[in-house]
């Protein structure tokens, strides 16, 4: 599986000589926030402090700056740059950047960090590994997220995108039970029995940060008339459930359209949950 650290180790290893450039401070609007990075080599970069002519300006400046013999005595060099008409931006924001050589010292911290962030990530279950299966994971592997299609029917989990796990098993509720707190569940199996079977267990928790369903208005009415009279569950829980996963707006139904307005919802439901999470006070 493909993460931030193996991906930020693949590159240090094949550009042993690169610079660390970091937003230090950042004051009205910027493109991206304090503590943002990337990585510049002689000819490639990894990561991104936001794009445009700011970035570009880092870059150009750290790679002047490789190409000095003295660079790695020079420490950490501070830029101040205005994002205004005089670099063609209009933010109207500040930016601090700091660059330094990247050396043992900066590798550690980074692929910490990265490996920290990975762990993080919040998991994206994919119940169903047919044709809109495939192309959510296809969209949810290029996001900060570990999607994880879960089948039934093993010919299904052949072939997946790189990044993406599968999870093959008899019983794919049990998955949904195990699931850590703030996950995302996307049900869109080949069986609409076993769809309410997964998503009726998911209503069940509470800490989930997003529940779907694929279908039309007459499943998810279906549904509900099973979920209330079959189940045990409550309005207030069926008033969670996403269906049809990617709305209603659209008439498009094909897979890699329905993917692209899905990934959106999950992302959204994902910084709700969190901010929600923030909100909530310590407990002793």
């Amino acid at each position: 599986m493909t993460t931030l650290a193996n991906s930020l180790s693949d590159f240090l290893a094949a550009h042993p000589s690169a610079a660390l450039v970091e937003v230090s401070s950042a004051k009205g609007s910027t493109p991206r926030e304090k503590g943002a990075w990337m990585l510049v080599a002689p000819r490639r970069i990894f990561g991104t402090i936001g794009g445009g002519q700011l970035e570009y300006m880092a870059i150009d400046k750290a790679r002047q700056m490789l190409r000095t013999p003295t660079f790695r005595k020079m420490g950490t060099v501070i830029l101040d740059i205005p994002l205004g008409p005089e670099i063609g931006q209009c933010c109207g924001g500040r930016v601090g950047l700091s660059v330094r050589m990247v050396d043992r010292i900066v590798t550690r911290d980074l692929t910490t960090a990265a490996a920290a962030q990975d762990a993080a990530r919040p998991t994206a279950y994919i119940f169903g590994g047919g044709h809109v299966g495939r192309a959510l994971a296809a969209s949810l592997r290029l996001l900060p997220l570990r999607p994880i299609v879960v089948e039934t029917r093993a010919e299904e989990l052949k072939d997946l995108p790189d990044g993406v796990e599968a999870r093959l098993t008899p019983v794919p509720e049990e998955v949904v039970r195990n699931a850590p707190a703030g996950s995302a569940f996307l049900i869109l199996t080949h069986d609409h029995a076993l769809d309410f079977l997964i998503v009726s267990e998911a209503l069940r928790r509470d800490d989930a940060a997003y529940v779907g369903m694929i279908g039309s208005k007459s499943k998810k009415a279906t549904f509900k008339s099973w979920y209330l009279k079959n189940a045990n569950g409550t309005e207030r829980a069926f008033s969670r459930l996403v269906s049809p996963i990617g709305g209603d707006g659209l008439r498009d139904k094909r897979p890699s359209v329905i993917a692209a307005l899905a990934a959106a919802e999950v992302m959204t439901a994902l910084a709700l949950h969190q901010a929600k999470a923030n909100m909530q006070p310590a407990t002793a």
